[in-house]
């Protein structure tokens, strides 16, 4: 699938790295990479701040296991790679000096002299916008980075980011990254899908499976009371999100398929998601995600799924 307007062409299913060094170690991880390029996938996304809310960890592991992975297998051009600056707990936020150091950082960890994709992984309104974008705009122009993203953006921001961007001609974010799945939606509602439309942007949604939730395996959610935990039982609370979970459950039904599949089916059914991502701990995990990208809704199903929820 071509990448909004961009030169990018990239695997439908997007392989998240926040599992890397953290619910994978470096073997583990290169064992799901390996599987997803064996699969055909080419598009991988990670943060410098992945995975830095485990003891131990202070960000970028995640980055490095991916740079190493591919040295070792000289699969480099092969690979879109995406990766973010703003959420490093020791270096947060839009500050242009930050940008710039950051960057540097996450070439260096993934062992590679660009990144394909380079996303503010946040807002950032104590720093001024033109700054933001002409910096931005600078790594594009020294090769540094090929193309921009903005994850967690109101569309307000996104707007105005757009057309500082037009103005003063520069670099501009051609792709988004924000929550949106079956049960959350708020972030991307209609109007920001109308805008993403007309201008031809894409969507590249996370969580794409609700922390869980919409595999339908994790209902009771995780006694340990990690965060992904608490998250699907929120979810578990909630009886509009367990309604949705049995409509997902009798389309799955009806294809002979999971819920996870079918899940990631939804996603892509809609014209502004190219890609999305979802995250694997081993590869057998891979195998429904790959599905979901297989698997074909009807109109009707399609129709049953967004009508299951409606946010408030």
């Amino acid at each position: 699938m071509q990448l909004a307007d961009t030169d990018l062409y990239v695997h439908p299913l997007q392989l998240g790295g926040n599992t890397f060094g953290w619910g994978a170690d470096r073997d583990q991880s290169f064992a799901v990479l390996d599987a997803y390029a064996e699969a055909g996938g080419n598009f991988i996304d990670t943060a410098d701040a992945y995975p830095a809310w485990v003891d131990g960890n202070s960000g970028g592991e995640s980055e490095t296991i991916i740079g190493e992975w591919m040295k070792s297998r000289g699969n480099r051009d092969e690979m879109v790679i995406a990766t973010k600056v703003g959420k490093h707990p020791e270096h947060p936020g839009l500050d242009p000096a930050n940008i710039r150091d950051c960057v540097d950082d996450s070439l260096r960890r993934l062992g590679t002299d660009h990144v394909d994709v380079y996303y503010a992984h946040c807002d950032d309104d104590e720093v001024d916008q033109v700054a933001v974008a002409e910096t931005f705009d600078a790594l594009v122009r020294s090769g540094k980075v090929s193309y921009l993203g903005a994850s967690n953006f109101s569309l307000e921001r996104l707007q105005n980011a757009r057309k500082i961007s037009t103005k003063f001609s520069l670099a501009c974010y051609r792709v988004v990254q924000d929550r949106f799945n079956l049960v959350s939606r708020a972030a991307v509602d209609a109007q920001k899908q109308a805008y993403l439309r007309s201008e031809g942007m894409a969507e590249l949604p996370f969580y794409s499976l609700a922390s869980g939730f919409l595999t339908g395996k994790h209902t009771g959610g995780d006694a340990t009371g990690s965060v992904r935990g608490q998250r699907v039982a929120d979810y578990v609370d909630d009886q509009k999100a367990l309604g949705a979970l049995e409509v997902l459950h009798d389309v799955a039904s009806a294809h002979n398929a999971t819920m996870t599949a079918t899940a990631i089916a939804w996603q892509l059914s809609h014209d502004f998601i190219p890609s999305t991502i979802a995250s694997a701990r081993v590869p057998e995990q891979l195998t429904e995600l790959f599905a979901g990208v297989e698997m074909q809704l009807s109109d009707e199903e399609i129709t049953a799924l967004t009508h299951a929820w409606v946010e408030e």
